[in-house]
């Protein structure tokens, strides 16, 4: 039986300015443990800036998103130009201030944010193609500006809640672990540490998302 495939967007290393290692590492864990396989992508741009994780302070020096993202894939990575639609059969995006601030802009234009054009490019093909598309804590918001009039979840924020209606999207609200799926459009997205959450309830989140992401494709 073939393994279904998924495609990861990953937008550096570290919550702060990259993608969020626990929500990474446990979205590529919930797709070993489901019996799928993936292979890892990140745009190969600079990042917007990088920061000091212990005092969330700006540091003088540049880094290169591909680069930093290949530390949690352990150097099997592509660039997301190379991403051919064809290869995957689902497409998955975890959060962390990378998503909005490399992926997107969105952690400083909110609802007027640009999307890079390989990130858009990718979620437009896949989701023409009836393809499933998972996003994690801040990701949904990725996947409204994009794809506008989506069903999301980023948990219980009205702030963040009101940025997704403003892009056109309907927002689910959702706890720890919980996840929104959208049927007709194919999404499914958890809150992960949109919430106070633990890092076994990312799990949980990352496990129940993988699994309906599964279940989309029968």
């Amino acid at each position: 039986m073939h393994k279904k495939n998924f495609a990861v967007i990953l937008s550096g290393c570290g919550h702060q300015d990259g993608a969020e290692i626990h929500e990474a590492t446990l979205a590529l864990w919930a797709i070993h443990k489901n019996g799928a396989d993936f292979q890892c992508y990140a745009p190969d741009i600079k990042q917007h800036h990088v920061l000091n994780h212990i005092t969330g302070q700006e540091m003088n020096e540049q880094r290169n998103v591909l680069i930093e993202s290949a530390r949690i894939a352990r150097g099997k990575i592509a660039s997301l130009a190379t991403f051919v639609p064809e290869s995957a059969d689902a497409l998955v995006i975890p959060g962390g201030f990378g998503a909005a601030k490399n992926l997107s802009s969105y952690a400083f234009d909110g609802p007027k944010c640009m999307v890079n054009s390989d990130v858009a490019r990718a979620i437009k093909a896949m989701h023409a193609a009836g393809k499933p598309i998972g996003a994690l804590c801040i990701a949904p918001v990725i996947l409204a500006k994009v794809l506008g009039n989506v069903i999301l979840t980023i948990g219980q924020d009205p702030a963040t809640a009101d940025n997704l209606a403003a892009m056109g999207a309907r927002h689910q609200p959702a706890m720890q672990g919980e996840i929104a799926i959208d049927r007709e459009n194919r999404i499914v997205s958890t809150p992960c540490y949109m919430l106070n959450s633990r890092i076994d309830q990312i799990a949980d989140g990352a496990d129940n998302l993988i699994r309906a992401m599964l279940d989309l494709m029968n």
